[in-house]
């Protein structure tokens, strides 16, 4: 949903810029549990690196964004949709903030795996891993397009990733018994399944933010919760 141009000289173009850098932190964040998905899928080392080493810039852009947002709220002082947009965008770059955390985590976890001959169940994590980044992103486009309605339809698909993540932990669960020698490594995969459910919750917080912010509606509780 656009907004109208706002009548407080200035309050548009400080709000686009906040939202601009907000949209550059998903980006990273994005691309760096990529990489780390990649360290793991492909064993390849260099990937856990830059997903590692990417987190500064990452932590400081959500430094910015709060700044910025603090900023914005003492200058223009906004009340009812106004100020709704600013704080969900703040929270929404923390959010992001948090899934790069989970990224940097996977990279560590399958970084360790690495060093251990390969585990061919490492493999099984590529779907939810998919479908954890598609929520991510499609999360962030709602957010750029203020789109409540997708944001809204998004909101039921975190219960698909959370059945992804239990399931796999009883199918890895249960490999440990014929691998009891790898059950540290199985232990690894198990967190990452767990990191990768976490973007999920993300990526659910994000939705609820957009929903609040364009309609002051909040969703984030059973007994308010969208049903199709």
């Amino acid at each position: 949903m656009l907004r109208g141009k706002h009548i407080l000289h200035g309050f548009d173009e400080v709000l686009e810029s906040l939202r601009a850098d907000v949209l550059m932190m998903a980006s990273l964040a994005e691309r760096n549990l990529a990489h780390a998905m990649n360290c793991l899928l492909e064993r390849d080392a260099q990937q856990c690196a830059i997903t590692i080493a990417d987190e500064d810039e990452v932590d400081a852009l959500e430094k910015k964004i709060d700044q910025d947002g603090i900023e914005v709220l003492l200058r223009f002082q906004p009340v009812a949709s106004d100020l709704r947009q600013v704080v969900s965008t703040m929270k929404v770059g923390n959010n992001i903030e948090r899934v790069g955390d989970q990224a940097v985590q996977i990279a560590r976890r399958a970084r360790a795996l690495n060093h251990q001959p390969e585990l061919p169940a490492a493999s099984s994590l590529a779907p939810l891993f998919r479908e954890a980044s598609e929520v991510f992103r499609a999360s962030m486009r709602a957010f750029a397009d203020g789109d409540f309605a997708r944001a809204r339809a998004l909101h039921t698909r975190d219960r698909h990733i959370d059945q992804m993540n239990h399931d796999l932990a009883d199918d890895l669960t249960l490999a440990m018994s014929s691998q009891p020698d790898r059950i540290p490594d199985f232990m690894n995969l198990i967190f990452i399944a767990r990191h990768l459910e976490r973007v999920g919750d993300h990526a659910q917080n994000i939705v609820e933010d957009i929903v609040y912010a364009t309609e002051a509606d909040d969703i984030r509780h059973p007994a308010n919760a969208f049903q199709p």
